[in-house]
């Protein structure tokens, strides 16, 4: 169980759940509109579906993954999952300034909403996600992985309300990947239940709410 548990916590790491949100949303089939289709991901070139995927994969995972390393070997954090709490400020500043950069990054290159809003609605959803959690790191350790699978679960009932089709299994799926990450912290006693249920229940509703009410041009 222990093996599993491990192995759930790096599937399911927070800084790849952005992108499972992105990738089940641009190739499962969904429709908003029967028309227009303006804020489907499914209906994005192939293309832009790789640049946006690539832009995510960047400031989401490969700058904040080796900034946790650097920090690591320069004994700022003691470990990668940073298990102190008083260590998680610094990593958590820095996930909120490329979540900052992100978002400027496509305001900038894809201005006027030209992509779904999504796409802007997604890193913002994660500035107030990380600058709640820093504030709640002065009193309780609040679980990251937890609010990680609450960003991939909130991201996708956004999307999934706004589409006249779309695929139900994806949101049982995020769901159960939620049940099955919070049990893992649990039982590897990373944090106490409300830790990982505060976390989890703040990242969904903080990200429904950034995407659902995100403002079209």
């Amino acid at each position: 169980m222990k093996i599993f548990s491990d192995i759930v916590s790096w599937v399911f790491l927070p800084l790849f759940m952005p992108v499972y949100g992105l990738v089940l949303a641009m190739y499962i089939p969904s429709n908003e509109d029967y028309i227009l289709n303006e804020d489907s991901l499914y209906f994005l070139t192939d293309a832009a579906k790789q640049a946006i995927l690539y832009m995510f994969f960047i400031f989401s995972v490969l700058a904040p993954g080796l900034s946790f390393l650097l920090l690591h070997k320069k004994k700022i954090i003691s470990t990668i999952d940073m298990e102190n709490q008083r260590e998680r400020n610094i990593p958590m500043i820095l996930m909120l300034s490329y979540c900052l950069v992100l978002y400027f990054l496509f305001v900038i290159k894809a201005q006027d909403n030209i992509l779904p809003k999504y796409v802007y609605a997604l890193p913002l959803s994660g500035v107030f996600v990380t600058v709640t959690y820093t504030f709640i790191n002065r009193w309780i350790k609040i679980s990251l992985h937890a609010g990680g699978a609450g960003i991939l679960t909130g991201f996708l009932l956004a999307y999934a309300s706004a589409q006249v089709e779309f695929e139900m299994w994806i949101l049982i799926a995020a769901i159960l990947a939620s049940g099955l990450t919070l049990t893992a912290r649990l039982y590897l006693k990373k944090h106490t239940q409300l830790e990982v249920y505060t976390g989890w229940s703040l990242a969904v509703l903080l990200t429904f709410l950034v995407n659902t009410l995100y403002p079209i041009s």
